[in-house]
């Protein structure tokens, strides 16, 4: 329908001069498209080390629209684009007739995309510890809304970083290149070493004191600086705990504050 009335647009400008033919400000999902592919010319192949700087503004960027717009919501709880984008045709099918339900159909479930997600991960991640001539072995799995990959069976500190920066921007690199076999961007967890479960026991229980001193004194308590997963997973301890927090401050000194009740 769209390339007819385009078409006749273009006729009716070589007969009449005074229709305007300016080129017609792009849609919101236009611009949304152009933005999901920004920095995706990454060099799949390049050492973690070495591409940690060149995506560390990708990472921190990518990574902070992980967390919910009011940071007290689980991740999983929300889709992240709102709806999937085969749902389905609007009161009646499609305009042509055919029937979207047959399309859909033939679709891989969500699971099925997830696992796909973690073979294509794995895949450029194997030939990745190949290329650096570093030795581990790969596990993945698919928990909740996402898939993830662990490197494991090897202390690799120099894929994790000081502070988990490398780990961070691995993860990034790791996403575009399943968004460059699978067109959908990709919300994947990589762990290295068991660097983020461990992360994810101290976190708990630092939150877990934090909970209990805000109820004893009545007065909020801030964290310090954190990475989105790591915000999200003292959001998580203190919704369990019947308190509120939120997340202030801009990324990488983004942090947690927690609430009295």
């Amino acid at each position: 329908m769209s390339e007819s009335v385009n078409k006749t647009i273009e006729t009716d400008a070589e007969i009449d001069p005074d229709i305007d033919t300016a080129p017609r400000p792009q849609t919101e999902a236009q611009t949304d498209n152009e933005t999901e592919t920004d920095g995706t010319a990454v060099d799949s192949g390049s050492p973690p080390a070495a591409a940690a700087e060149d995506t560390a503004a990708t990472a921190a960027g990518e990574n902070a629209a992980e967390e919910s717009s009011t940071d007290d919501v689980s991740e999983d709880d929300v889709s992240e684009d709102g709806g999937s984008e085969d749902g389905g045709s609007e009161d009646g099918g499609s305009e042509d007739g055919d029937s979207e339900d047959g399309d859909s159909a033939s679709r891989p479930g969500r699971r099925e995309r997830l696992e796909q997600e973690g073979d294509i991960a794995a895949d450029y991640l194997e030939e990745l510890l190949e290329i650096t001539d570093l030795d581990g072995d790969l596990d993945m799995d698919v928990e909740g809304d996402r898939a993830t990959v662990s490197i494991v069976g090897a202390n690799l500190p120099q894929l994790v970083g000081e502070q988990g920066e490398v780990l961070e921007a691995l993860q990034e690199l790791t996403r575009l290149a399943v968004y460059r076999e699978t067109g959908e961007r990709s919300r994947l967890m990589l762990d290295v070493s068991g660097h983020r479960a461990a992360r994810r026991t101290a976190l708990e229980e630092q939150a877990t004191e934090i909970v209990a001193r805000v109820k004893e004194s009545g007065e909020q308590s801030s964290l310090e600086p954190m990475s989105p997963f790591e915000r999200k997973v003292v959001h998580d301890v203190v919704a369990a705990a019947g308190l509120r927090s939120e997340s202030e401050g801009a990324e990488p000194r983004r942090y947690v504050v927690v609430l009295p009740a």
